[in-house]
Formats: C-alpha cells, structure tokens, sequence
C-alpha cells in the first residue's frame, strides 16, 4: 500500500520560517518596536548631561564665580564709595562674575561634544541613534536650555542683590528695559557662547583644544588690540575692541567699552549669526566623517 502524501501547497512551513514572521504564521515580537524622534535623543542627552561630574564642577564653580564676584563688587562699591554719582547702570556690576564665568560654560559647552570622542562612547551613541544630525540637534537643545536656566538664575540674584545693597547710595535703579537685557539678554548671549564652544567641540574633536580656541577668541582680540600703539593700526585695533567678547558683554549693561561698535541687541544676533553658520559646518562634518 502506498502511502498517502501531503500536498506540498498544505506542507506546515519549518518552525524557524514561522519564528522569522512568514507569510504563513504571523509573528509579533515581545519587544515593542516604538519609532525614535527628536524627543528620545533629548532625553538621552539630558541624561547624560545630569550624569557627568563635568557638569555639576563646571555649573558650580560658574555660581561661585557670577555670585560671589558680583556680590563681591557690590559690597566694595557700597563700603568705599559711599553716594554713588552719575547714571551708570548699577547692574553693570555683575559684569566681571559673568566674564570669568564665561570661561564654565565655554567648556562645559566643548566638553558635551568633544568628551564622547576621547572616551570612545560616541560609538555608542551613535549606535542607539544612527541620525548624526539628530544628535547634534539634541546635545544642542539640552544644553542651551542648561546654560540659560543657570546664567539667568545666577544674574538675577546677582542683580537683586546689587540693587539692595546699593539703595540708598544715590544710585538710579535700573530700568525694566535695563532689568531685562542684564538678565534675559546677558542669558542668552551667555547660553550662544557656550552653544558655540559645543559646535567647535564637535568639528575639534578634542576637548583641550577646542576649549583652548574658545579662551582665544575671547581674549585674544582685547588683548592684541591693547598692544596696536601705531597710528595705521588705528582702525584694525578699534575694531578688535568693539567686537570682542568682553565688549559684546558689556554691551548688555550699556557700559561698552568704546564709543562706537554694536549696540542695543547687536552683539546677540552677531553671536547668532557666528553660531548658526558653526552649527551648520559642524553638522556637515559630523555627517562626512567617520565616528
């Protein structure tokens, strides 16, 4: 007798065909399978910049510096000067806690990029996340917010506290348009510098010299120009006066250090534009470039 065959259209497919989700037996993974966005890369972000000792030193020792500097010039004024004369901004005064703390947030800014680079994991970021450009965007996202939160924490008490000590002292209390550039403004000017030390970390890939650049492009100009004593060096040495850092700073407490130069909000959308055209290059080499 023979025995009877089964037609191979009705033959039951092998069991790993059925595991891999054939077309004969449906398969759904116990994983779920969710579709990652922006919003998943700024959370990864967000943790790891809250994780790192980096950035509680760095977020630190800028407090100390903003608040105890400013504080620090505010009882000196209060205690020597007895009536303050003049219309001078008494802002102005948490001008020198902000230059040196300037120096934080550039290299909290290098060290969000550039660090990943020197201890290998920016394999392992890539790998969770293979949109180059999404991780940029989200490293970006988490630290300008950081960076605006604490500088306008940090200035505002700064400023309230001038304000008090110097009351009373024959000083003009600052205005509201004044309140809002020597805290909002000076917050977001702070928040671009160290967004663009971040990008500069990125096309570095190198945290001691991307924070040595920044520490240059800050200084440097103001410095050179100090020593420019010739007359046809006139003009090279205002402008490297007008459109430093320090100037740009200051520019917020509307005590420029020169005659001429940007005013108002000038020195924010110049910034802007600097790290704009930075992000863009950055992004162009993340995407070119090998990890």
């Amino acid at each position: 007798m023979s025995t009877p065959q089964t037609p191979v259209s009705q033959a039951a497919p092998p069991a790993w065909e059925a595991a891999a989700g054939s077309p004969h037996h449906g398969y759904t993974s116990p994983i779920p399978v969710v579709r990652t966005h922006l919003g998943h890369a700024i959370a990864s972000e967000w943790t790891k910049i809250k994780s790192v000792r980096s950035t509680m030193w760095t977020l630190g020792v800028f407090i100390l510096l903003v608040v105890g500097i400013g504080l620090l010039a505010g009882l000196l004024v209060t205690k020597t000067s007895g009536e303050v004369q003049g219309d001078e901004n008494m802002l102005a005064l948490g001008f020198f806690g902000l230059l040196l703390g300037s120096i934080c947030i550039m290299t909290l800014g290098v060290l969000t990029t550039a660090s990943e680079y020197g201890t290998g994991m920016i394999r392992t970021t890539m790998t969770a996340c293979p949109s180059r450009g999404r991780v940029l965007t989200a490293k970006a996202v988490v630290f300008f917010l950081v960076a605006f939160t604490v500088t306008l924490v940090s200035s505002g008490l700064v400023g309230l506290a001038q304000t008090a000590m110097l009351d009373g002292t024959g000083a003009r209390q600052p205005t509201g348009a004044e309140w809002f550039k020597a805290t909002v403004g000076v917050s977001l000017y702070m928040a671009l510098l160290g967004l663009f030390s971040l990008v500069v970390g990125s096309m570095l890939r190198h945290s001691a010299g991307a924070i040595t650049i920044m520490i240059g492009v800050v200084l440097a100009p103001l410095v050179i120009a100090l020593f420019m004593f010739t007359r046809s060096l006139e003009k090279v040495r205002q402008f490297l006066f007008e459109y430093s850092i320090p100037n740009q700073l200051s520019v917020f407490y509307s005590n420029s250090l020169t005659d001429s130069g940007p005013t108002g909000w000038d020195p924010l959308w110049i910034l802007l534009a600097a790290t704009a055209a930075a992000f863009a290059g950055a992004w162009a080499l993340l995407r070119s470039r090998d990890v």
